[in-house]
């Protein structure tokens, strides 16, 4: 069995020295650290092109590059869009139609005594009732074009907010 070395010790403490003791502080000056006359270090020279540091490649975060093998994986933070929110969602998570309440809106204002923005909507019942009662003696087409452009809930036929 082999014996292990002993801890170093600390050196003794002199209360009447003064200066940092030995062993304590900041070294002293050294070679090379920013001394006149020390020269650079070898391997720190002037930067220069990186090798693997050039331009992207064909195809950089837009999945894999044409060639890519079948099934390669996208490059890293590449988000595929979602097929049942293709314009993304709504602080709520709810997600956005491909339908404006802008335009709705202002189809409503416009041309409401025939339905025209509940008809752009998706809501065809709605719409054939306004066609027949002429936007409820106009009444109803104003009100309704003001509430679809005020209004922050409103969706469409398939139940996604409609986008501002």
């Amino acid at each position: 069995m082999s014996e292990t070395p002993p801890p170093p010790q600390q050196p003794p403490y002199d209360p009447n020295a003064s200066g940092p003791q030995p062993g304590y502080g900041y070294p002293g000056p050294q070679p090379g650290y920013g001394q006149p006359g020390a020269g650079p270090q070898p391997g720190y020279g002037q930067p220069g092109p990186q090798p693997g540091y050039g331009q992207p490649g064909p195809g950089y975060g837009y999945g894999p590059g044409p060639g890519a093998p079948y099934g390669a994986q996208p490059p890293y933070g590449f988000t595929p869009p979602d097929p049942y929110a293709p314009f993304g969602y709504d602080p709520y998570g709810r997600p956005y139609s491909d339908k404006s309440k802008i335009v709705a809106g202002v189809l409503q204002l416009l041309l409401g005594t025939l339905g025209v923005g509940r008809f752009y909507k998706g809501d065809v019942g709605i719409g054939i009732a306004q066609l027949f009662t002429c936007g409820g003696f106009g009444i109803w087409a104003l009100i309704d074009g003001i509430l679809l452009l005020t209004g922050d809930s409103h969706t469409d036929s398939q139940g996604r907010i409609l986008r501002g």
